[in-house]
């Protein structure tokens, strides 16, 4: 049976007398006065299919410490289990059981465990107890909108086919392992096809390139057709190595449809796809395409932010697709409102942000001073009660810059290194909540 915590902890657990080692000393002190929070690790923990028989696994408090590790020090799972073994403060940070080291394996196993749910949970916890130590009040906030980048490659038509013909070969050759030799016949197209896409890349001109697109469409179409005979061969197989299989071509089967359709559609008849029609990677569907202004264009998730005078994260919203900002200031607002129980006393916002019936509706609820960087044709009279009050509140609002800077350099938010949507909300929240406990660590010790 798997336990929350570690149950009996080592005599010889110290702290290095260092900026880091007592960082990471008041965080391991937080950690301990809020043990309830073990209990929601240990739920996904069991939720993730980990038998309750057996060896013991790690604690969920060592997963839990594990992961924040990870994240406060941007640690790679074989760097972290390197240093679980060498440091002795990381160590005593982890809590794990005397003469445990874990392997890189059984720690991405269970950190990814923990769901972006449960690290919004203990951000709240962390909030509520900022809120107790007068650290944050939630009466003046900052909001602004950044990207987080998916793990994939800059996408090109020619790219996607690529990939697509690379995954269906791979798949055929598990079939034919499968089969024993007996399966429907076919041809490797993965050097044609690759010789095609890189040909693209540097062929001038859209009669060449066209072409090009053609045989490189047709190479993929046939690849699927192998892959369908080989679906058919396996029909009724009661074999769970082929169940498998078959789930792997369900998921990709209608992806490779999609990167054919908007490759025809594009290339071919010269039509212009929708951004939300688009299929931007064969690994990573869940990403996004992202233009913020005139800047350059993006793949992964936009994510809007609030923090308070404290510099801590107070809410976090992944965004679907790429809404405008306009339209995600009220119910950012609102969250704050259900969050908090109040609105903001004071709030300051990007000038995409603005618009007047924003300012108006902000007024409504109850903000006193709804400052947007840029006036965006609204008086500084309407959105607050004095030029002073708007530069305050403008010169305020430019230092979420810095925490976002921080949480991309520092904590990793600037690409996500985990696969699929899930995933990238975990990644995303644990960045955060290591960033809110160090510096909630910080602001407490001053």
């Amino acid at each position: 049976m798997r336990q929350e915590r570690t149950v009996q902890m080592s005599i010889f657990d110290l702290f290095a007398a260092h900026e880091i080692g007592r960082e990471l000393k008041a965080m391991s002190q937080w950690l301990d006065d809020n043990r309830d929070l073990l209990g929601l690790v240990a739920r996904d923990l069991r939720r993730s299919n980990v038998k309750a028989t057996g060896r013991q696994g790690l604690p969920a408090e060592a997963v839990l410490r594990c992961a924040l590790l990870k994240q406060y020090r941007q640690l790679s799972y074989q760097e972290l289990a390197f240093h679980l073994e060498d440091s002795a403060s990381f160590r005593a940070f982890a809590r794990l059981p005397w003469s445990w080291s874990p392997k890189k394996s059984v720690l991405q196993k269970t950190i990814s465990a923990i769901r972006p749910q449960t690290w919004e949970e203990i951000n709240r916890a962390l909030l509520s107890g900022a809120r107790q130590e007068k650290l944050e009040d939630g009466a003046v906030v900052r909001l602004d909108s950044t990207v987080t980048a998916a793990l994939m490659h800059e996408p090109s038509d020619s790219s996607l086919l690529w990939d697509a013909v690379r995954v269906m070969v791979r798949l055929l050759r598990q079939a034919d392992a499968l089969a024993g030799g007996t399966g429907p016949g076919w041809r490797n197209h993965c050097r044609a096809a690759k010789k095609r896409a890189r040909k693209i890349q540097f062929t001038r001109g859209r009669p060449n390139r066209v072409q090009l697109y053609r045989d490189l469409i047709a190479i993929t179409r046939t690849t699927l057709a192998y892959l369908e005979q080989a679906s058919e061969h396996f029909a009724g197989t009661p074999d769970p190595f082929v169940d498998l299989w078959q789930g792997q071509l369900r998921h990709y089967r209608p992806l490779i449809e999609r990167i054919i359709t908007q490759s025809e559609r594009r290339v071919l008849a010269g039509e212009t796809v929708p951004a939300n029609e688009k299929l931007v990677s064969l690994f990573e569907p869940h990403a996004d395409i992202i233009v913020k202004g005139s800047r350059d264009t993006e793949y992964g998730h936009k994510l809007n932010l609030t923090t308070g005078r404290s510099g801590m994260i107070l809410d976090l919203v992944i965004e679907t697709g790429n809404p405008p900002d306009s339209d995600r200031l009220l119910p950012m607002l609102e969250r704050h409102i259900v969050l908090w129980g109040q609105a903001p006393r004071q709030a300051a916002a990007d000038g995409g942000f603005a618009t007047r019936d924003n300012l108006a509706t902000a007024k409504a609820w109850g903000v006193c001073d709804m400052a947007f960087h840029k006036k965006a044709g609204l008086r500084i009279e309407d959105m607050v009660r004095s030029k002073w009050v708007y530069r305050k509140l403008r010169n305020f609002r430019a230092g979420i810059e810095a925490g976002i800077s921080c949480l991309k350099r520092a904590y990793g938010l600037a690409r996500c290194t985990w696969r699929g949507l899930n995933h990238f909300k975990t990644y995303v929240w644990s960045s955060v909540v290591a960033y809110n406990l160090a510096l909630f660590a910080r602001l407490r010790s001053t």
